[in-house]
């Protein structure tokens, strides 16, 4: 296999792994869906480490116990930051009568030492999860891997275009120069 044959070939992966990974990410948002990185271990089993879930926002009355969602914990509950667990109790609030959850992680022996309610009409439920997907998506929330995967293909195909340019001159001077011994002679 040429370089040529190599370098284009190496040019269609990247593009179309670049075009089914932007895929990945815009097509449960046109369904509506969020997503989120899952980044502890509480759903060991479920949704590991590093997995990247969707959900569906649906109305907060149409959930039930065995729901995986993801939603804010109480102020000085411990965690900062959305977590993802399984809702494993509905009932009311004692002193204003909201309805009111409990939730554990699946890996967790215990449930979740905190009750809250969800003061908005809506919460995201999870409806899948991609194993791993999650570690990707985070780096690209870092700069430099973004710059790296962006300056590759770029060096790359900038790589190619020179060798290109290179060649064809090369057989131009080689041309001119064939065209002038002709007419000399």
């Amino acid at each position: 296999m040429t370089a040529r044959r190599l370098g284009r070939a190496l040019c269609a992966l990247l593009v179309a792994a670049g075009i089914l990974f932007g895929l990945f990410l815009v097509v449960p948002s046109l369904m509506g869906w969020e997503r989120y990185v899952i980044v502890s271990g509480s759903m060991t089993g479920t949704y590991d480490r590093g997995s990247l879930v969707f959900d569906e926002v649906v109305p907060v009355k149409s959930l039930k116990v065995g729901d995986v969602i993801t939603y804010m914990p109480p102020l000085g509950s411990g965690p900062k930051g959305l977590v993802t667990h399984r809702i494993r109790w509905i009932g009311r609030e004692p002193k204003t009568g909201a309805k009111a959850f409990r939730t554990k992680g699946d890996a967790n022996t215990v449930a979740d030492p905190w009750t809250f309610t969800l003061p908005q009409r809506d919460q995201a439920r999870v409806v899948t999860g991609v194993p791993y997907a999650g570690f990707a998506l985070a780096a690209l929330a870092e700069r430099r891997v973004r710059m790296i995967l962006v300056g590759i293909p770029a060096a790359l195909i900038a790589l190619f275009v020179m060798i290109g340019v290179w060649r064809d001159a090369g057989r131009e001077t080689e041309a001119r120069a064939t065209a002038v011994a002709v007419t000399s002679s």
